[in-house]
């Protein structure tokens, strides 16, 4: 068990110190790449009707979900094969791939950095790298709020998910959530090419998130009262705006957050072209600032040490009962 315990304590530590391996090869690319090349196949081989999508996208999300996951299930027996530390390593080695804290950090907060120079431009360009909206009419404060936004929600999606499914069932439980997790960003959306192909890769998403997103939200009230950032705003508009989004768990740290500083987040937003109508989270107690994206920040490392207490202390527990039992 303390194997396991320190492999997962590794991979955090090792994101936290360098991040995504820039240059390096990283699985969510090959992730990427199943994905794109299953979708190639199966729209070639279905019908391009409602059922052919429908059927086509509950394919692709099988073969893409049982792919990763017996790669990431292979990798650590075939380290088993060479010894108790070659099987840490890999454990390590996967969780460290598995989180995403320190990019979320560094790349909103390049986003912070042009905005304090007074550089909008390089920060719309940065902002892009990170949202999923159209960001060429976005104004500072405008750009500001979406890198906020964009932080708060990946606190869940990719790093208190992560760790959940890492704790619950070791890195292939975890890849098979990366899996499911990437389909949705590049397949999940609800337009004319993937409103019915993607069905099954959001829905899936949908449900692997439903927990992990509510407890997300719990542990970033309690990082809040630890910050010093406002806990009890956290929880009140966590409970009074956490669905105010088409999404049943993106709210819910979004709206974490906007309690935990005291600032408004959501409201209408563009993408591919088209508004979208969306309401406000949070209430707008004081303008939003700049600096705010490095409260985000620290916030979601907050989060995800009061998450790796909390996940290391119910394993503590289970062996000391397990023990007397």
């Amino acid at each position: 068990m303390m194997d396991y315990l320190t492999a997962i304590l590794a991979g955090v530590f090792l994101d936290r110190a360098f991040g995504d391996p820039h240059g390096l090869p990283h699985p969510v690319r090959a992730v990427g790449w199943l994905i794109e090349r299953s979708e190639r196949i199966i729209r070639r081989v279905l019908p391009d009707t409602k059922g052919g999508q429908l059927w086509g996208g509950a394919l692709q999300t099988l073969v893409v979900c049982m792919t990763v996951w017996a790669g990431a299930a292979g990798l650590c027996a075939f380290a088993g094969r060479a010894g108790r530390w070659a099987l840490w390593g890999a454990r390590a080695l996967l969780s460290y791939y598995l989180l995403a804290a320190r990019s979320l950090r560094d790349e909103s907060g390049l986003v912070g950095e042009y905005l304090k120079k007074g550089d909008t431009e390089g920060a719309r360009r940065a902002v892009s790298m990170i949202v999923g909206r159209d960001t060429k009419r976005l104004s500072g404060e405008e750009i500001a709020r979406a890198a906020v936004e964009t932080v708060a929600e990946n606190t869940s999606d990719g790093v208190i998910a992560p760790l959940f499914y890492l704790f619950l069932g070791g890195p292939a439980l975890g890849w098979l959530y990366k899996a499911v997790n990437t389909m949705d960003s590049m397949v999940g959306y609800r337009n004319e090419r993937y409103l019915y192909f993607g069905r099954a890769a959001a829905r899936l998403d949908d449900a692997a998130n439903f927990l992990p997103s509510r407890l997300s939200a719990l542990f970033m009230a309690l990082a809040a009262l630890f910050l010093g950032f406002d806990a009890k705003g956290a929880l009140r508009i966590w409970r009074r705006d956490g669905r105010k989004h088409e999404s049943p768990n993106s709210a819910q740290t979004e709206a974490a957050c906007a309690g935990a500083l005291g600032v408004r987040l959501g409201g209408d937003a563009w993408y591919f072209g088209i508004l979208h109508k969306k309401p406000w989270i949070g209430d707008a107690l004081r303008p939003l600032e700049y600096e705010d994206i490095a409260r985000a920040g620290r916030l979601m490392y907050g989060t995800e040490a009061a998450a790796l207490a909390a996940g290391m202390g119910v394993f503590v527990c289970a062996a000391v009962l397990a023990a007397f039992a």
